[in-house]
């Protein structure tokens, strides 16, 4: 059981990094963009604001640290939690410019309004938000398809870690109290019993001294 949760470093990989690297994209895009032209307003570089920080800055984290987990971890069920955490994170960026207002008022319930034509307008949004948090969502559930399918190399992998395990952990012979305590009182019992034949055995095969010894005169006297 539990070699099954282990899972290759390498289920993970490729939808790791994706979700690494459109989290750093949502994260530093706002602050970026303004370079070329491609903002959200304050359309001025590196400009931080309340509203940037609950609707791009916390989910892209949490992109990140879920793509890393997903990336590096070896055991499922941390694979699996990592993959969620992406997943949630692309939601917010998708739905968090809708839902903020709910309990926020002012410029911490916006990231502010696109720049430029109708058609950059569009793109903004698409970039900034809502498909940038559709792709991660995306991304994040194939990984959790990966990860929570248990496939053929995966019981392999579990079966050699078992055999593996098995050659390196050493092997213990345990006997119960019962029999040793048994064995420790039968062991003085057995070296008088071997001590007796011993004897008995000498005894029979010098018969003649036995005879000899009932026969004397001085023996007879004494």
């Amino acid at each position: 059981m539990a070699g099954k949760l282990r899972v290759p470093r390498s289920r993970g990989a490729v939808s790791g990094i994706l979700l690494v690297l459109l989290g750093a994209w949502g994260g530093l895009i706002a602050f970026i963009g303004p370079y070329f032209h491609y903002a959200y307003s304050p359309a001025s570089t590196w400009t931080y604001n309340t509203g940037r920080l609950w609707l791009e800055i916390l989910p892209a984290i949490g992109t990140v640290i879920g793509g890393l987990v997903v990336c590096v971890s070896t055991l499922r069920p941390l694979a699996v939690l990592g993959a969620w955490v992406a997943a949630v994170s692309g939601a917010w960026f998708a739905v968090g410019g809708t839902l903020l207002p709910l309990w926020t008022r002012g410029s911490a319930a916006s990231a502010g309004a696109p720049t430029g034509g109708t058609v950059a307008r569009a793109v903004e949004q698409v970039g900034f938000f809502t498909g940038l948090g559709v792709v991660i969502v995306f991304v994040a559930a194939a990984a959790l398809g990966k990860l929570t399918v248990l496939a053929h190399r995966d019981v392999r992998l579990a079966a050699s870690q078992r055999a593996a395990d098995a050659k390196t952990a050493p092997v213990r012979t345990s006997v119960p109290a019962y029999q040793s305590s048994a064995a420790k009182t039968r062991t003085p019992l057995r070296a008088a019993a071997a001590t007796l034949r011993r004897i008995g055995s000498v005894k029979k095969a010098t018969p003649g001294s036995a005879d000899a010894e009932r026969t004397d005169p001085a023996n007879i006297g004494s």
